[in-house]
């Protein structure tokens, strides 16, 4: 994982995450003294660590938990991820409807109008 500094501008942690993802680079913090990774950006970590950084994340993650979302439009997924470095977040599984629990998914950014972070299913 590389490390990189956070914007010195005084960009809050949401701020500076969507701006790597605007960059196309999926990044979570990291308690430098602890090694606690952090996801959804914030201020301080669940354990009280204040001395968080970027690093980019591998990308790699299980499925935790899947839902459809059914509207006239059509349907999509909305599915929990396990990240590798620990963290959960809540996101999508591009293309597809459904996937089992436990199936392994590579993050990518999806370009658009606000960049965010999808995962396809990972090649066996």
């Amino acid at each position: 994982m590389e490390e990189t500094a956070a914007p010195q501008d005084g960009a809050g942690p949401q701020q500076t995450y969507e701006r790597f993802l605007a960059d196309g680079r999926f990044m979570i913090q990291r308690a430098r003294r602890t090694g606690e990774y952090v996801f959804y950006p914030k201020v301080i970590s669940p354990s009280g660590e204040t001395d968080l950084e970027w690093v980019e994340a591998s990308g790699g993650g299980t499925v935790y938990a899947i839902t459809v979302a059914r509207k006239r439009e059509g349907a999509h997924n909305v599915a929990l991820i396990d990240l590798d470095e620990g963290p959960r977040m809540m996101s999508t599984i591009a293309g597809l409807e459904r996937l089992p629990i436990g199936a392994r998914v590579r993050a990518r950014v999806e370009a658009g109008e606000i960049a965010r972070v999808v995962f396809d299913p990972e090649e066996k």
